[in-house]
C-alpha cells in the first residue's frame, strides 16, 4: 500500500468511525455524559500533547498523528455540543412568528457558545503550531470548521436533506430552525469553492516536485474535503445517510423505546419552505 492510499484509508476511517462512536455515546442515557465527557476531556489532552510533539517533526508517522491529534480535538468540540453542555444562550424552539433576520438571530444563539468555542479552539491552535514545520493538524482542524460552518448555514438557509435522524433528544429544539427546500442559493457556490479549493490540494499533492511527506499530508486533508463536499451532496439528495452509522444508532433505538416496548412514532417534517416549530421530529437526531 502506498503512502497515499494509506492516508485516504486512515482520513476514511477515522470520519466513519469516530462520527459512529460520538453517536453511539451520544444515545446512551443522559446520566452517562459526565463521563463520556470526562474521556473526551483527557483525550483532548493528549492530543494536544500529540500536536505539541510532533510541531516540527516532518515524518510520514508525526503527520498522521497530528492529522489524528486535530480531528480528536474537533471530536471534543462536538461531544461537548451533542451532550448539551456547550451550545447556547437559548435552548427553545423557533417562535412561530420568526422570519428573516430575527430567524437567523435566534438560530446563531441555539449555538452560540459552540461557535465561541470551536473559534477558540481554532485559534489555540494556531498559536500552538505558529512557525511549526508540521502544520497538518491546523489545516486539518481548519478544514472542519469551515466545511461544517458551511452545512449549518445551508441547512438554516433550506435543504431537501435535513439530517434530523443525528439530533438527540435533547436538542430536538434545533430542527425548529431548519428549512426544508429543494436547494438554497448558497448551496451551489459552497459547493464550488470547495470543489476549488480541492482540486488545488490534489494538484500540489500530485505534482513532482512536491516532497512525500507534504503529499501525505496534503492527501489526508484532501480526503477529509471530499467527505465533506459528500456530505453537502447528501443535503440535497433524498437518502438515508444515518444507515452508514446503524451501529453507533443501536444505544438510541434501545432508549427510545416506550414502557410499551413499541417504538415512538416519528413525525415527518412535510416539504415546505419554511416548516413551524412544532413540525419538529421530537424523535430523530443529528450530531453534527
Amino acid at each position: 500500500m502506498n503512502d497515499a492510499a494509506l492516508a485516504i484509508g486512515h482520513a476514511l476511517f477515522l470520519w466513519w468511525f469516530g462520527t459512529g462512536v460520538v453517536l453511539y455515546l451520544d444515545g446512551l442515557p443522559p446520566r452517562t455524559f459526565r463521563w463520556t465527557v470526562l474521556g473526551a476531556t483527557a483525550l483532548l489532552a493528549a492530543a494536544v500533547a500529540a500536536l505539541a510533539a510532533t510541531r516540527d517533526d516532518v515524518s510520514l508517522a508525526a503527520t498522521h498523528v497530528a492529522f489524528a491529534a486535530a480531528v480528536m480535538v474537533w471530536a471534543w468540540n462536538e461531544v461537548l455540543f451533542l451532550t448539551g453542555l456547550v451550545t447556547g444562550p437559548r435552548r427553545s424552539r423557533r417562535p412561530a412568528d420568526d422570519r428573516g433576520w430575527r430567524r437567523f438571530r435566534h438560530a446563531a444563539e441555539t449555538i452560540l457558545y459552540h461557535e465561541l468555542l470551536l473559534a477558540a479552539s481554532a485559534a489555540g491552535l494556531a498559536l500552538l503550531l505558529a512557525d511549526s514545520a508540521n502544520r497538518v493538524g491546523l489545516w486539518t482542524f481548519l478544514t472542519l470548521w469551515a466545511m461544517r460552518l458551511s452545512t449549518k448555514l445551508n441547512i438554516f438557509l433550506g435543504v431537501r436533506n435535513l439530517g434530523e435522524a443525528f439530533l438527540p433528544d435533547h436538542l430536538a429544539y434545533l430542527a425548529s430552525y431548519f428549512r426544508r427546500a429543494p436547494m438554497n442559493r448558497l448551496f451551489p457556490w459552497s459547493v464550488i469553492a470547495s470543489s476549488a479549493a480541492l482540486a488545488a490540494l490534489v494538484a500540489v499533492a500530485a505534482a513532482a516536485d512536491t516532497d512525500p511527506v507534504d503529499a501525505v499530508a496534503l492527501s489526508l486533508v484532501a480526503t477529509l474535503l471530499t467527505l465533506a463536499i459528500l456530505e453537502h451532496g447528501f443535503l440535497v439528495l433524498p437518502l438515508d445517510t444515518a444507515t452508514l452509522w446503524r451501529w453507533g444508532f443501536r444505544s438510541r433505538a434501545a432508549a427510545s423505546l416506550t414502557p410499551s416496548g413499541a417504538a415512538p412514532v416519528a413525525v415527518p417534517v412535510p416539504l415546505t419552505q419554511d416548516p413551524p416549530p412544532q413540525t419538529a421530529v421530537d424523535t430523530q437526531r443529528r450530531s453534527a
